[in-house]
């Protein structure tokens, strides 16, 4: 079987779990679920459906009136590729790029204020990214189906990870020489 980019996976997914879709549906879609941890091109959500559809993985209905809209359906192919993808614990290691950290690695060139302005900026960011995330997850029942009980589990990875980040720079804003995390520091020992 060919591999397949993370975005095309993105692209069976959604039209697994939402039925047929068009293009546009699929960008509004990966706008709402996908964004805030896999950024994805719109071009791309226009260009990978055909691809897939050629590979036999969706299958194209073409309207033939109105609007004359693209819609694509998951194939028996599609769900068993979606499949062995789910079930292959292996992942390419994860990306990080990040600006922040890219100026924060450069920070020493720079005035020592810019640090503080560019932590307090970022703590700013990830708190509100934090209570966007903490407000979705409470507007969950994940009890009630498995598609909640994804993004429930999605979700509480998301709060953590604002949570470290806002906790991060909110350190750096208070004190940019601290460079161990004060808990994870060795605790001295008496002398004797």
């Amino acid at each position: 079987m060919a591999e397949y980019s993370p975005a095309r996976y993105v692209v069976l997914g959604l039209i697994a779990r939402h039925g047929a879709m068009t293009p546009y549906e699929l960008k509004a879609r990966v706008e709402d679920d996908i964004q805030p941890f896999w950024p994805i091109l719109h071009a791309q959500l226009y260009r990978i459906p055909p691809e897939l559809a050629q590979a036999g993985l969706l299958r194209e209905e073409a309207e033939t009136t109105g609007r004359r809209r693209r819609i694509f359906h998951l194939t028996a192919a599609g769900r068993a590729a979606l499949a062995r993808w789910l079930a292959d614990p292996d992942t390419p290691e994860a990306e990080t790029r990040d600006p922040a950290q890219l100026k924060l690695f450069f920070a020493d060139l720079g005035d020592p204020s810019d640090v503080v302005a560019l932590a307090n900026r970022q703590a700013a960011r990830h708190r509100t990214w934090l209570a966007h995330y903490t407000a979705l997850r409470a507007d969950l029942a994940p009890a009630e189906d498995s598609r909640q009980r994804s993004r429930a589990r999605l979700l509480r990875l998301g709060v953590l990870h604002e949570r470290a980040h806002a906790e991060f720079w909110e350190s750096i804003a208070a004190d940019p020489d601290q460079l161990d995390d004060p808990v994870s520091r060795p605790a001295s020992r008496p002398s004797p």
